[in-house]
C-alpha cells in the first residue's frame, strides 16, 4: 500500500492532504501560473519531501534548551479577575465588553498547562473600531500590534526597537496560532476574547522553535498583539531585569523583509522600561520563555 494511500486513510493524514489542496487554492494561481507549477513538478516534489522530513522530526532542536531558575517577579501574583481584565481592556481600547462578560460566566475547566484566563482584544474588532479602512487581515494585525504598543508607551516607560518595522513584510502570525485564534473567535463573537494561557514559565530556557516543537496538541504561541494586551492589563508582570522575560512564539519576524522569518518578538524589562525587541528563533536564554495559549480540551 502506498504511503499516500495510508495518509489518505488516516484522519490526520486526510487533514494534511486537504490543507495542501487549500494551500494551492489560496495561492490564487492563474492558468499560466498553474501550468508553471505542473512543468516544475519535480522541484515541487523535492521541496515537499524535504519539508515533510523536517516537519516529521520531533526533537530537531532538543539542544536549544538552557537550564533556568528565572521566574515571574513577586509583584506579579497571577492573572487578575477576568471581569477586571475585560473592563480594563474595554476602557483602554474603546471596545464593547458585553459578550466577553457573558462568556466569563461560562468558562470551562482550565486546560492543563495554563496559568489562568486572560482577556485579549479581538484583532478583527480592534481593526473595525480603530482602522475601518483596512480590510486585509495581515495589515489589520500589524496595525493592531502598533496600537497596542502605543498604548503601553502611553502608560509607562517603553522602548520599541522595531519602530517602523511592524509591517506585513516583516511581521506575521504563525499558522498554528492563526488557526487557534480563528477557532476561538468562532465561539466567542465579541470585541474581547478570553483565552487560557501561560506567560513563559512553562518554556523558560527554551528557544522559540524548541518551545514550538514541544507544544502539546491544543497549545499555540502567543503573538505580540495578544501578549501586548496582557502586558497592558498586568503591568506588574514587567517590573525588573531579574525576572523571566517573554518570547512571542505566535509571531514570526523577518529582519530584512526578505521572506526569511527566522526571528520572533519578545518583551523584556531593562533600564527602568519595558522593551519590545526581536531575536533569532534558535536563541535559548535562561531569562526568557515563550508564552502560549491553550484551546479547551
Amino acid at each position: 500500500m502506498s504511503k499516500t494511500l495510508i495518509a489518505s486513510e488516516h484522519p490526520k493524514g486526510r487533514e494534511v492532504l486537504r490543507n495542501c489542496a487549500v494551500g494551492l487554492d489560496k495561492a490564487g494561481l492563474d492558468e499560466d501560473g498553474l501550468q508553471q507549477v505542473v512543468h516544475r513538478a519535480g522541484e515541487l516534489q523535492q521541496g515537499v519531501i524535504e519539508l515533510v522530513k523536517r516537519l516529521s522530526l520531533s526533537n530537531q532542536f532538543a539542544n536549544e534548551e538552557t537550564a533556568s531558575s528565572y521566574t515571574y517577579p513577586p509583584e506579579y501574583t497571577g492573572p487578575k479577575p477576568i471581569e477586571e481584565q475585560i473592563a480594563a481592556l474595554a476602557k483602554m481600547l474603546d471596545l464593547d465588553p458585553t459578550s466577553a462578560l457573558e462568556h466569563a460566566g461560562t468558562l470551562p475547566q482550565l486546560p492543563e498547562g495554563a496559568e489562568g484566563w486572560f482577556a485579549i482584544p479581538s484583532p478583527v474588532a480592534l481593526a473595525a473600531k480603530h482602522f475601518p479602512g483596512l480590510t486585509n487581515p495581515a495589515e489589520q494585525y500589524c496595525a493592531g500590534v502598533s496600537l497596542i504598543l502605543s498604548k503601553i508607551a502611553a502608560s509607562r516607560k517603553f522602548y520599541n526597537y522595531r519602530e517602523g518595522q511592524i509591517t506585513t513584510a516583516q511581521l506575521r502570525v504563525a499558522i498554528r496560532t492563526a488557526e487557534a485564534m480563528t477557532q476561538i473567535a468562532e465561539v466567542q463573537k465579541g470585541d474581547i476574547l478570553i483565552i487560557a494561557a501561560q506567560l513563559g514559565l512553562r518554556h523558560r530556557g527554551e528557544s522559540v522553535r524548541r518551545a514550538r516543537e514541544k507544544f502539546v496538541a491544543n497549545e499555540f504561541g502567543l503573538g505580540s498583539l495578544v501578549f501586548g494586551a496582557i502586558t497592558l492589563t498586568h503591568p506588574e508582570r514587567f517590573v525588573r531585569w531579574e525576572q523571566l522575560h517573554t518570547d512571542c512564539a505566535g509571531d514570526e519576524f523577518s529582519p530584512g523583509a526578505d521572506g526569511e522569518f527566522d526571528d520572533a518578538p519578545y518583551f523584556n524589562f531593562y533600564d527602568g522600561e519595558v522593551k519590545f525587541l526581536t531575536d533569532w528563533v534558535s536563541c535559548s536564554l535562561a531569562y526568557s520563555g515563550s508564552a502560549s495559549g491553550f484551546l479547551p480540551q
